[in-house]
Parts: C-alpha cells; sequence; structure tokens
C-alpha cells in the first residue's frame, strides 16, 4: 500500500496541489517608475515662486503695453468712434478695467469717463470699471502670488495690515477706499495676498469708491464750464480729502518714524 510504503521508506508522488506550491517562483518586486520629465515640469511651473514669477511678468508686460500704445489716451479722445450709446459705455468699463491693472492713474480715466459719457453716466462706468479692474487683480494676485508672499509677512506692519484685511475685510478696504493716500493697486493686491474673501472686497470697493469716482467724473464732464460752482464743489471734492490725508501723514510722521 501506498502509505505503508511512504512511512518505510520508500517513494511518494507529490500531490498536485503540492507540487503547484513548490514550482511557484514569487515574482520581483518592482521599483516606482521615476517621475517622468512633464511631471516634473509641472511641478515647478505650478510652484508658488513660479507663480508669482509669472504674475510680475503679466504686470511687467501690461504696464509696458501701456507706456507703448498709450491706451488711456484713446479712451479719452472718445474710442472706440465707430459706436455709440450703451455698448461704448460698456467697452469703455471692461478697458477701464483692464488698464487699471496696468497702472494707469485712475483719475484720468475718470475725467475721461465724465467728458465722453457725462456724469450720470461717467459715474456708472467708472465704478463699473474700477470694481472691473480690482476683480482682476484680486484674482490675479489670490492665485499667482498668495501662496508665495505670506511666508514673507513677517515685519511688524506687514502682519499687521495682514491680520486687519484677514479679520476686518470689509470695513479695513472700505477705509482704504475712502482714504486717498492709499493707492489703488496696492490695496488690492494687500487684499488677494490676505485672507479676505472676494465679495467683501468688492462690495467695500464699489461702495467705497463712490466719492472719488463721482468727484472726478463730474469735474470732468463739467470741464468746460470751470467756474460754474458744480465744478468748482467736485474740485473741492478731490482737494478737500486730498489734504487732509496729507495733514494726517505729516502729523504722523515721527510716529511712522519712531516705528
Amino acid at each position: 500500500m501506498l502509505d505503508a510504503t511512504t512511512r518505510s521508506g520508500g517513494t511518494a508522488t507529490a500531490s498536485p496541489r503540492a507540487a503547484a506550491t513548490e514550482l511557484t517562483v514569487p515574482a520581483p518586486l518592482t521599483a516606482p517608475a521615476p517621475a517622468g520629465f512633464a511631471a516634473r515640469c509641472t511641478r515647478v511651473l505650478l510652484s508658488p515662486w513660479s507663480r508669482l514669477s509669472l504674475l510680475v511678468v503679466l504686470l511687467a508686460a501690461a504696464a509696458s503695453s501701456v507706456l507703448l500704445f498709450e491706451p488711456h489716451k484713446l479712451l479719452a479722445n472718445g474710442w472706440p468712434p465707430q459706436v455709440g450709446g450703451p455698448t461704448a459705455i460698456v467697452l469703455f468699463a471692461v478697458a477701464y478695467g483692464l488698464i487699471t491693472v496696468a497702472f494707469v492713474p485712475r483719475p484720468l480715466l475718470n475725467l475721461a469717463a465724465g467728458a465722453l459719457f457725462g456724469s450720470e453716466w461717467g459715474i456708472g462706468a467708472a465704478l463699473v470699471g474700477t470694481v472691473i479692474g480690482a476683480g482682476i487683480a484680486f484674482g490675479l494676485g489670490r492665485l499667482l502670488g498668495q501662496q508665495a508672499l505670506r511666508p514673507l509677512l513677517r515685519g511688524r506692519w506687514l502682519k499687521a495690515a495682514d491680520n486687519q484685511f484677514s479679520k476686518h475685510g470689509f470695513r479695513s478696504m472700505l477705509a482704504a477706499r475712502l482714504f486717498p493716500g492709499v493707492p489703488f493697486w496696492a490695496a488690492n493686491y494687500a487684499a488677494a495676498v490676505s485672507r479676505m474673501g472676494i465679495v467683501p472686497f468688492l462690495l467695500a470697493t464699489a461702495l467705497g469708491s463712490i466719492p472719488n469716482v463721482a468727484a472726478y467724473v463730474v469735474a470732468g464732464a463739467r470741464a468746460s464750464t470751470p467756474t460754474s460752482p458744480v465744478f468748482l464743489i467736485a474740485v473741492a471734492a478731490i482737494a478737500l480729502p486730498a489734504l487732509a490725508g496729507a495733514v494726517v501723514a505729516w502729523r504722523k510722521r515721527h510716529h511712522l518714524r519712531g516705528r
């Protein structure tokens, strides 16, 4: 019998399952494939500093195009000449927003809005353009610059400004728009680097820009009658806040130097 022969030292044949188990050779472990060149390039291009560099290049290109082509003069001369009515107002507002991102001074554009469309429509076009330009700058700063710049907020004043914009976004931006000494572009990118939401940013921009925009637009609309009371009131509305800001800055100069 087979069992007896096996126990007495005879040769026994292995079962098919055991033979298959013995003949199975474990497959060698394969090392993970190294990351490809495309993946490495993607990581580099999407890194915070690469995006910040792209933002700088875009802003430099925009500023250079403004210096070369002077689109603000085209706006002031009534561009585009072949359209009029609501279409011209909409095009003006969009162009206003785009070239504001390229650091074109907004007072010139506000004066042009008044000269081209009058007080009512000029104020509307300038305010819409202001919100468009602020939104574009905020989006670019948030998407391309926030991750790279936030680790650099180490100074006392930078931390204080970031904390103010992050925790009290609406009222801080409203004050920045109302105060004539804060540059438009600086407020845009400071808000973008902070943790302020875009909705309070745009709402505060729209509300806080009304007095300044209205004063410049009305002055542009009444520039042909510089002795009229409306023109003089508009000029006073421009000059008095600027004078008040200069006085405050002068009184605080020693305090700022001490800091």
